[in-house]
């Protein structure tokens, strides 16, 4: 009968009032010195009258008790049905459960999709490493030490190397962009050493394909986050390397925004408004078996924390230019 004790606390001040009332009631008749067989009589039928009313509000109490009760038990199998509200503090109850319950719902939504992405991105970045692995592999096992053609397969093993490099750096990137966790540092930087920093990087890169480098100092000072604008002129770098066959990469400042060009196979129209998608690859995506969709989506990803933008132009077999507007 715990219910008993909730009910009358719930309604204490009613059942003051009401007895107040009634002690009102019966002074008066006293006081007007009616016969006290009167004012017993009538005090007793506003007991009796009190007492059946609140008797009866009781049992509704205690069956809307009962209901909450079990839509508590429902409500692990996703069944729960709220009773119908009584009046408008109730109404507002409901509401801002309904809405608690919706916004988990999405958190919910959120969570299970940043999982997938997770999951699916370390999937392909799981064959992406493998390929790199098993060609240095080979290349160790049918070459020895000063035979015919070691220096070469030497490169190419240094050159399977760097690949690893990049991939194990993009997925480290990518779990400190999608872990929550704000870690950027602002400051005045200045431009041409992180240029020449992901410059240095690419060298035999650029040695390998034999590719020109167009490139002067800008002479310009940023404020951004170092480390991370670095990885992102990398990315920009890896990418115009990657789609040059050959010919020449421009790095200079034009307009207040620096440009990363390229004289390469370039991009569909219909693929660049997307090429920031993530997992997104396109015409030359879809060429390259090898290509994630995760570069390009970080960059825009990290510039846009830093509070850069990034803008796209291409024309299909006339090369790439890659603006950051800082």
């Amino acid at each position: 009968m715990w219910w008993i004790k909730e009910y009358a606390k719930r309604h204490r001040m009613g059942l003051v009032l009401y007895l107040a009332f009634v002690l009102i009631f019966a002074l008066v008749m006293f006081l007007y010195k009616l016969p006290m067989e009167a004012v017993g009589y009538a005090g007793g039928l506003c007991l009796v009258l009190g007492g059946i009313v609140f008797l009866a509000d009781g049992m509704k109490y205690h069956r809307k008790i009962q209901g909450l009760l079990w839509q508590m038990e429902a409500v692990k199998n996703d069944a729960e049905q709220l009773p119908k509200p009584q009046d408008i503090q109730e109404k507002l109850y409901q509401e801002l459960l309904e809405n608690s319950k919706q916004e988990r719902v999405e958190q919910v939504s959120a969570l299970m999709k940043e999982k997938k992405d997770v999951i699916d991105y370390f999937t392909l970045w799981t064959h992406q490493i493998k390929t790199p692995i098993a060609a240095m592999d080979l290349l160790l096992q049918h070459q020895a030490a000063g035979a015919e053609g070691y220096y070469e397969q030497r490169k190419q093993v240094q050159a399977e190397l760097f690949k690893i490099e990049q991939y194990v750096d993009m997925v480290l990137q990518y779990l400190r962009l999608t872990d929550g966790v704000n870690d950027f540092v602002l400051r005045e930087c200045d431009l041409d050493d992180m240029i020449r920093h992901a410059v240095r990087k690419y060298a035999p890169m650029f040695i390998r394909k034999k590719l020109s480098l167009d490139y002067e100092s800008v002479d310009v000072k940023v404020v951004t986050d170092e480390k991370w604008m670095v990885f992102v002129l990398e990315q920009l770098l890896s990418n115009a390397i990657k789609y040059t066959p050959s010919g020449v990469i421009r790095i200079y400042m034009k307009k207040g925004c620096l440009v990363v060009e390229d004289t390469g196979i370039g991009i569909l129209p219909e693929d660049q408004p997307r090429i920031f998608d993530k997992g997104y690859t396109g015409y030359n995506g879809r060429t390259d078996k090898k290509a994630s969709g995760i570069g390009l989506y970080l960059v825009k990803e990290i510039l846009n924390r830093l509070g850069h933008k990034i803008l796209a132009e291409s024309e299909p077999g006339a090369g790439t230019r890659m603006k950051i507007l800082f």
